[in-house]
């Protein structure tokens, strides 16, 4: 099992309904992220007093090939519609790497 830690920006005027998708996440979304080996995901909000939005994320990957599993994903048409609808709500990270959308982070401390 690798632990993910991915982070984005999120528009402030499409914080509200950025919320409200994720109080109801599509089922066939949900059921995609399971069959890719994904478990014990969240994502956590940080409002900044300069007015910016950044959301966090985590989960734990227990499959044996992310690449093949995160290309299975991107192709699955509920998923691209999900990806569609929730895209404009967010703000990638300039400085992220090429190809990434939510830009990871180094895990720099861990307690089991």
């Amino acid at each position: 099992m690798k632990r993910y830690g991915m982070v984005i920006g999120v528009k402030a005027e499409r914080l509200e309904e950025y919320k409200r998708l994720h109080a109801a996440v599509w089922p066939g979304v949900l059921s995609k992220i399971a069959e890719c080996h994904i478990r014990n995901y969240s994502i956590y909000l940080r409002r900044l007093p300069d007015g910016n939005h950044y959301l966090f994320s985590y989960f734990e990957y227990g499959g044996r090939d992310f690449a093949a599993d995160m290309a299975k994903m991107a192709a699955d048409p509920e998923t691209q519609r999900w990806w569609a609808v929730c895209g404009p709500c967010q703000m990638p990270l300039a400085d992220r790497a090429k190809g990434e959308w939510w830009a990871d982070m180094e895990e720099v401390f861990h307690f089991d």
